[in-house]
C-alpha cells in the first residue's frame, strides 16, 4: 500500500475515534418558571472539524453521566464509552439533563404512587420537547427530525423514557430504556403501554440479571408486551439481558456503547468491543 494512502487511512481512523468534549449549559429556562435547568452537552470528537449535523439524545440524570464529582454514586463514564460507540459508526450529540434533586421522582414518574407521590412526567416531557429541544437545535448542529431525536435514561429515567416514546412520538423516534423502574405505582406502566397505539419508533430495552428476580421478571414482561404490539426483536426492538448487570451507573455506561448503535440504527459490525 502506498505511503500516502496509509497515512490518509491513519488520519481518518484517528479523526473518527477521537474523544469528544462536554460542557455544562446553565442558562436553559427550566420546567419550573424562574428556575434555569443545567444540562451537560457532549459533542462528538469530529464536531468542530466538520460541518455535518448529528442526531440528538436527551438523557436523564445528567449529573451522573460524565463526572464522578457530580454523581452521588459514581458516573456512567460515558465519555469513554462514546469513543467505543464511535468506532461502530455511532455518533450523536448527548444532552444530559440534570435531575431536579428532591423533585426527581415527581418529574420522572407518569403516575402517582401512593407511597412516594409523583405523576408530573407529562409536564416534564412537554418542557423537554417544547423548550429544551428548540434551544439545543438553535445552538448546535443537530438533525432535528424525529427519526434523529431520542430519549434515554435508567431506573426512573428509564421509566420516563419509555413513557416519552409513546407520549411524544411526534418528537422522539427512538428510546433507550435501561433498567426501568416498572414497579412504580403498582406497575401502572404495563397497562398504559398495552393500551397505546403502535407507533413507528425504535426501542432499546435492557436489564441486568443481578438486579433482582422481580426487576428481571418485570423487564421480561414489558419486552413481551412490546413484541405483542409489533416491536419485533432485531427490527424495532433491541432486547439486552446483561448476565453480570447490576443496578448501577457503571453497568449502564458499559451497555450504552451498544445501545447507541441500536438506537441510531447503525448496522452491526463483526468486531464490536466486548462488554
Amino acid at each position: 500500500m502506498p505511503l500516502r494512502l496509509r497515512r490518509s487511512l491513519r488520519r481518518l481512523f484517528r479523526t473518527r475515534t477521537q474523544a469528544g468534549s462536554y460542557h455544562v449549559v446553565a442558562d436553559i429556562p427550566g420546567p419550573t418558571p424562574g428556575e434555569p435547568r443545567s444540562v451537560v452537552v457532549h459533542l462528538p470528537g469530529n464536531y468542530h472539524e466538520e460541518v455535518r449535523r448529528y442526531p440528538v439524545i436527551y438523557m436523564q440524570d445528567g449529573q451522573n453521566l460524565f463526572d464522578d464529582g457530580t454523581s452521588y454514586s459514581g458516573s456512567w463514564g460515558l465519555a469513554e464509552e462514546l469513543v467505543s460507540a464511535s468506532r461502530l459508526g455511532a455518533d450523536a450529540i448527548i444532552v444530559g439533563v440534570y435531575h431536579a434533586s428532591q423533585h426527581r421522582i415527581n418529574e420522572y414518574s407518569p403516575f402517582v404512587d401512593e407511597r412516594v407521590g409523583g405523576g408530573n412526567a407529562r409536564a416534564y416531557i412537554t418542557w423537554l420537547c417544547d423548550v429544551l429541544r428548540p434551544a439545543i437545535n438553535e445552538r448546535y448542529r443537530t438533525l432535528p427530525a424525529r427519526e434523529h431525536t431520542g430519549v434515554a435514561g435508567s431506573s426512573m429515567g428509564g421509566l420516563l423514557s419509555l413513557f416519552a416514546i409513546f407520549e411524544r412520538s411526534d418528537v422522539f423516534g427512538f428510546a433507550a430504556v435501561m433498567s426501568p423502574s416498572l414497579w412504580f405505582a403498582h406497575g401502572a406502566i404495563f397497562d398504559w403501554v398495552r393500551s397505546r397505539a403502535f407507533v413507528d419508533v425504535r426501542i432499546y430495552l435492557d436489564i441486568g440479571a443481578r438486579e433482582g428476580e422481580r426487576t428481571l421478571a418485570n423487564a421480561r414482561r414489558m419486552r413481551d408486551i412490546l413484541v405483542t404490539k409489533g416491536y419485533l426483536p432485531g427490527e424495532r426492538l433491541r432486547w439486552v439481558e446483561d448476565a453480570i448487570g447490576v443496578h448501577h451507573e457503571s453497568a449502564w455506561g458499559r451497555r450504552f456503547r451498544k445501545a447507541l448503535p441500536a438506537m441510531l440504527a447503525v448496522p452491526r459490525h463483526r468486531h464490536e468491543p466486548r462488554s
